[in-house]
């Protein structure tokens, strides 16, 4: 295999590292594992999804950032449109979200794969596409972690009788190690593999899609579909400590927060305080709140996006907000879970890929002729802060989804990204640092207890020291602390090379799976 993998799901991480074994590279296998996931993990991201990945090639010294996230469909919003309003139990909180036709984003996960196979990857569609097929006729094994996703989430995946039938077959949800099957999408996936992308923007599949939206009342045209592209770029690069960290450009605000946080994170004492110490963890949770605080200031767009990143990351603008390091501001609760699942994989020559993908909660509903379940992108409310249905056509809907890569002397040191929505910045921020910082491996970093700060609570994961909760609670922050660990705290799978040895590290809070060979 000369390579490492790490997923949500055995079977996705199965698909990568058989691709890896078959001569493939890091970008076929990490396609390859995306495909797979659509059947693997369909409650946390769907082919009717999007996404954003961050490549870096060693050999030729090449970065690539490739923004296939979902755009704002041209439709108008109607008094009888499908958008209703479901409430999701959390445990410590619950969580509004708006689901049915007109939740749905024009869609770019297949328009990204197969530009990323297209450009950096080395064996054809078919070969790449070949797991995921197989997969999908054979069915895939629910494990523990997606059945409970599947219970939380229930309202959704049970709201019409198509998807029930699929999720909830004789009215029962499937359980862990029940199997999942989908038949139409195994056609679906051959004719990708067959024609690429316009098999899924305006062949079959995009006939039955838009014919869906027209009967109940949708936004995507077709002209939404057929003009969506996803976008190769450049990668946000940031200095921090003795390396590079490989971040997301526009539209993930998720990016440039986390090079912030880092920026802020440099000017603190950090090296000289223990590891998950009182100290440690004030440090990180002043530059998480600061950073909240300043995503006010980020005001981009497509055709700014660069200059305000600039501007967001120049030493006069982070020098204002480290000034300002100091008591909390006042609480509101904190926000629910966010579906999303993500892929890092590198190869035998170092080619390394971190990749996310999320179909946000899914629409409620899948098209029975294709198998494709939509995604709900416009009505997760953390994404449309000033009213649904707001923003131009064609316009890139922001997100939070922050895959790294961090180099060291133009090698990759390591990989990681995260589900999670608003914890995903918190996720990414700590392993980052708690290996770079602190010299833990990425298995440590991983599966240490997280902090998160959101709305002036700071929510402290099961685990961490007693100590350390204290002395938090002395210097007057509000802590909200869980019992145990938690996939509200997002799910950071990392690959990394160490001593010349490839090693991976997947998350156990989201059923986290490896392969190294």
């Amino acid at each position: 295999m000369n390579g490492a993998i790490a997923a949500s799901h055995p079977q996705t991480v199965a698909a990568g590292k058989e691709i890896l074994q078959a001569g493939g590279n890091a970008v076929d296998a990490a396609v390859a594992a995306a495909f797979a996931s659509f059947v693997a993990e369909p409650v946390l991201t769907s082919i009717g999804g999007s996404g954003v990945a961050v490549v870096y090639d060693p050999q030729r010294n090449a970065a690539a950032y490739y923004d296939f996230f979902s755009t704002m469909p041209s439709g108008e919003m109607t008094p009888n449109a499908d958008f209703q309003k479901i409430t999701v139990d959390f445990g410590a909180t619950t969580q509004d979200f708006y689901i049915g036709r007109a939740s749905v984003a024009v869609p770019g996960a297949v328009a990204g794969l197969c530009l990323l196979a297209e450009r950096q990857g080395t064996l054809p569609l078919e070969a790449i596409l070949a797991p995921a097929v197989r997969l999908a006729h054979e069915g895939s094994r629910f494990t523990p972690f997606m059945a409970d996703t599947l219970r939380l989430l229930a309202p959704i995946f049970t709201h019409t009788p198509e998807i029930a039938a699929v999720f909830a077959p004789q009215g029962r949800l499937l359980a862990a190690g029940d199997t999942f099957r989908l038949p139409p999408l195994a056609a679906l996936l051959e004719e990708i593999a067959a024609q690429g992308s316009a098999a899924f923007y305006r062949g079959r599949a995009a006939e039955a899609f838009l014919a869906d939206q027209q009967a109940h009342g949708g936004l995507v045209q077709p002209r939404d579909l057929a003009d969506y592209a996803a976008r190769p770029a450049e990668p946000l690069g940031v200095r921090y400590r003795d390396v590079e960290v490989l971040l997301p450009g526009y539209p993930s605000s998720g990016g440039v927060l986390v090079a912030f946080a880092l920026r802020l994170l440099e000017r603190t004492p950090l090296r000289q305080t223990d590891f998950l110490s009182a100290e440690h963890l004030a440090a990180l949770v002043e530059v998480m709140r600061l950073a909240n605080l300043a995503r006010a200031d980020l005001q981009w767009d497509e055709a700014t996006a660069a200059q305000a990143a600039r501007a967001f990351l120049a030493d006069e603008h982070v020098a204002a907000y480290a000034e300002r390091l100091g008591a909390p501001s006042p609480s509101r609760p904190a926000r629910g879970v966010g579906n999303t699942t993500h892929i890092s994989v590198t190869d035998a020559h170092g080619m390394t890929v971190s990749l996310t993908t999320t179909a946000g909660e899914a629409a409620g509903y899948l098209i029975p002729e294709t198998g494709v379940i939509p995604n709900n992108m416009l009505g997760e409310i953390n994404l449309h802060p000033n009213g649904f249905h707001r923003l131009p056509p064609g316009r890139r809907l922001p997100t939070m989804m922050t895959p790294a890569i961090v180099l060291r002397d133009g090698r990759p040191v390591f990989a990681v990204g995260s589900g999670g929505s608003t914890r995903i910045r918190s996720a990414v921020l700590q392993v980052l640092s708690h290996i770079i910082d602190f010299g833990v491996t990425p298995r440590q970093a991983v599966e240490a207890p997280r902090v998160h700060y959101e709305d002036g609570v700071v929510q402290v994961e099961g685990g961490m020291p007693e100590a350390a909760i204290a002395s938090l609670r002395q210097r007057g922050y509000r802590l909200n602390v869980w019992q145990a660990r938690s996939m509200y705290f997002g799910g950071a799978n990392a690959v990394a090379w160490r001593a010349g040895r490839a090693e991976a590290a997947g998350d156990p809070r989201r059923g986290g799976v490896t392969a190294v060979g």
